[in-house]
């Protein structure tokens, strides 16, 4: 993986750019902003949240206190992945809560009638809607996955590229089907979310700061980590009792399992 793979996410800002500028009126940018996609968010919303419980159950895995536990099997069989997934979620954090704040920009209950779209889970108003964070985060883990895996013949890559990219948009415009919000949101931030990855994968290659989670010596603090996450979730499933806390749960024990496993089999 190397920097030319940045090239298409920036052409997609850059585009997404050029069309606000030409599209631009003569009200503020928050209203132009949220006007040229009026109808394209009313469409997509109507249409995905005909499946309300598939809608709110794929908009969890944006969280990663949801979506990371799915991968935690690697930390025993693939440290490195999770060096570079935990650089790119820290850098992200950063960017995004800049973004949101830099941006302000109202999420879609607090500018249109909620009578006219559908809203699934928590009614959100606050002025954080661009960029996506839950789209942000999903296309960090996507991005890492999708070149920690990348197959070695051409045809292999294209079809396993539009796989990952299908599923991680998939993920992501479930904020558009729960109501979070606008469809622009969800697709500047997925890219910068794959621009996050790839620098998040470069900079650890660089840095090599988490080379300590590779020292089984460390797996007690895993240990006490994954116990802790599991309580977490299960204070989501009380609150919230989806399909897809359940996975999250299950892939945690089996990866506590292992590491527990592991550790005692050093020990011996």
């Amino acid at each position: 993986m190397n920097y030319r793979s940045l090239i298409p996410p920036f052409l997609i800002l850059l585009l997404f750019y050029i069309y606000f500028i030409f599209s631009k009126g003569g009200g503020s940018y928050v209203d132009e902003y949220v006007n040229i996609q009026k109808d394209l968010f009313l469409s997509i919303n109507g249409h995905l949240s005909k499946f309300p419980v598939l809608q709110f159950n794929l908009t969890q895995l944006g969280d990663v206190l949801i979506f990371f536990p799915l991968l935690t099997v690697f930390m025993v069989y693939s440290p490195k992945l999770w060096e570079g997934l935990i650089t790119s979620a820290l850098l992200s954090l950063i960017v995004s809560a800049g973004l949101k704040k830099l941006f302000h920009v109202p999420r879609p209950a607090a500018m249109f009638d909620n009578d006219t779209f559908v809203i699934i889970g928590r009614t959100l108003t606050g002025n954080t809607s661009l960029p996506s964070g839950h789209s942000i985060a999903t296309f960090v883990v996507i991005t890492t996955l999708l070149f920690a895996f990348m197959p070695n013949q051409n045809r292999h890559k294209i079809i396993w590229t539009f796989l990952m990219l299908a599923l991680g948009l998939m993920i992501a415009f479930s904020r558009v089907g729960v109501g979070a919000h606008y469809p622009f949101d969800v697709l500047i931030g997925s890219t910068i979310g794959f621009i996050v990855a790839v620098l998040g994968i470069r900079i650890n290659a660089r840095l090599n700061w988490l080379v300590w989670m590779k020292n089984k010596k460390f797996y007690p603090v895993f240990v006490v980590l994954f116990a802790a996450w599991i309580f977490a979730i299960i204070q989501k499933i009380i609150a919230d009792n989806l399909l897809i806390f359940y996975f999250s749960i299950v892939a945690l024990v089996i990866s506590l399992y292992l590491i527990l496993k592991s550790y005692v089999q050093e020990k011996n």
